[in-house]
């Protein structure tokens, strides 16, 4: 007999009847507020063409490196669940792989993607039986069915996700085609570009020669000079401004910074080109080079993340078959006081530059990073990111910086997803985590109502339109609404509260509004 699958209302709110019931009027607040998603890796194709998905392994399955992950760690090959090797072809059929994922599903208890995909099959395909083995078939075919039509198209789903707006990921050596055609084709959808230079500022990046040549046939400039190779930049991040972008994302391997003389980066760079480089020559060409898009964002605006600590393709016989992104990458030590001295030197109180700073490494959450952010005028902090985007992850984060840095200092939360069906179980999790840490803080009476109230809206929606500079928001935010005491809420059909006369908490501050 097939198990029920059910999504309980009440999910990730807190045990403790009031504290759950303070969180369960703030969320009510924000669930419905449209989703903003300023940096991730979908795939713009997919909204330029809109054309239909083709099945749900090559969807769900094969592009979710947090998912195959997990079935490697258990012995599961790739090739099996029909992830492409280098070749570019799988080993297996598109539904041979889903009844594998399936009949391997119950590997995904307690972890986020586990939450996520229940969310995806109960909310957007309606399905109501838990997926395992004996309803592989089901589960297939119902996916199928609901891909082929035209209400689960790119554009339909983004409208029905009610995604204000979606930003993808380009590399600066790459076209931005499909951006064009998004744009030519009259959708109001709005899907914007971020700038990814990576492949041209990594020596040890495979693709940096390939990635090189590109970049001086885009811009027509001599990217083996210095004065041109920064030229060429300056270049292509003003083509992805007009597509839209409004940041720019560098994944290093660490945040070292650093500040040479202009001969001596000119010297760096001549001995990069030339191939006569050490990996401390990497390192420092790198660090030269956030520095270097520290100050074009200053001239030119464009918000920088950094993303740094992860040791990329640690599995070096995955690496050789089945290239990169392929879930093997891994957290490493992160300094961010030292290593980001020479860039703060130079910009750190430059009210113009932005820079939101993401890690792996929770370690540097309260020692670093939050001192960090709650000094320098031009940093913040990003939300709990990959390995840490999961209901505890996001608590930790908001534990260990909020003290110091405020809630101000932190940019809301960005899904940094491939999965495009998964962004509103995505941001649903996020939603639900910051409520109930902010019910806490009302529970304790720490916060007021109103503040929590205020603040909910900023953490699901306003921070992130501040932080990555987006244009005035489409709808505006709810009055936030006083909360009213556990004993005497109910719930009607569709699980919205339904306050009752009761004993409310603590009045609003008498504070006037202009002056909060």
């Amino acid at each position: 007999m097939a198990k029920t699958l059910s999504i309980h209302p009440d999910r990730l709110f807190p045990a403790e009847s009031k504290t759950r019931d303070i969180a369960r009027a703030l969320y009510a607040e924000v669930k419905g507020l449209p989703i903003v998603s300023p940096h991730g890796h979908t795939d713009p194709a997919w909204f330029a063409t809109n054309a239909n998905w083709s099945n749900a392994t090559d969807l769900l399955l094969a592009p979710d490196h947090y998912l195959y992950r997990m079935l490697y760690s258990q012995g599961i090959a790739l090739g099996a669940l029909g992830v492409p090797d280098r070749s570019g072809a799988p080993a297996s059929d598109p539904r041979a792989a889903w009844r594998l994922f399936a009949a391997n599903y119950h590997l995904f208890r307690g972890t986020p993607s586990r939450i996520w995909l229940d969310h995806v099959f109960a909310d957007v395909f309606a399905l109501d039986i838990a997926l395992d083995a004996s309803t592989a078939d089901r589960y297939y075919d119902r996916i199928n069915e609901s891909l082929a039509s035209p209400a689960f198209r790119p554009r339909a789903l983004f409208d029905r996700f009610n995604i204000e707006l979606l930003a993808t990921t380009e590399g600066a050596h790459e076209d931005l085609d499909h951006h064009r055609a998004i744009r030519a084709s009259g959708w109001p959808g709005r899907v914007i570009t971020t700038y990814r230079p990576d492949a041209v500022v990594d020596p040890e990046h495979q693709d940096f020669a390939a990635a090189m040549q590109r970049l001086g046939e885009l811009t027509g400039e001599d990217v083996e000079s210095w004065p041109g190779y920064l030229a060429a930049h300056r270049k292509r991040r003003a083509d992805f401004r007009a597509a839209g972008a409004t940041a720019t994302d560098h994944g290093h391997p660490s945040a070292a910074t650093a500040n040479l003389a202009a001969a001596d980066a000119a010297a760096l760079f001549a001995k990069i080109i030339g191939g006569h480089w050490a990996p401390e020559d990497a390192e420092l060409f790198r660090a030269q080079m956030l520095t270097e898009f520290a100050a074009m964002s200053v001239e030119d605006g464009m918000v920088m993340q950094v993303h740094p600590g992860a040791r990329r393709n640690h599995n070096q016989r995955l690496f050789e078959t089945h290239g990169r992104d392929k879930g093997c990458d891994i957290p490493t030590r992160t300094d961010y006081v030292d290593a980001l001295k020479p860039l703060l030197d130079r910009f750190g109180t430059e009210r113009q530059l932005s820079i939101i700073l993401f890690t792996l490494d929770e370690s540097t959450y309260a020692r670093e990073l939050a001192p960090l952010a709650g000094h320098y005028p031009c940093l913040k902090l990003g939300p709990a990111w990959w390995f840490h985007d999961s209901p505890e992850g996001m608590r930790r984060f908001r534990e260990m910086t909020t003290e110091t840095a405020g809630f101000y200092n932190t940019v809301g939360f960005n899904d940094d997803t491939r999965a495009f069906l998964s962004i509103p179980a995505r941001h649903d999790v996020a939603r639900r985590i910051d409520c109930a840490f902010l019910a806490r803080l009302v529970a304790e009476h720490r916060l007021s109502d109103w503040e929590a109230g205020e603040l909910a809206q900023e953490l699901a929606y306003g921070l992130v339109r501040k932080a990555y500079k987006l244009d005035q928001p489409a709808v505006a935010a709810a009055a936030p609404q006083p909360l009213v005491d556990a004993v005497a809420e109910s719930r009607d059909a569709a699980g919205r509260i339904n306050p009752r006369p009761a004993t409310p908490l603590p009045p609003r501050s008498a504070t006037p509004a202009s002056a909060r």
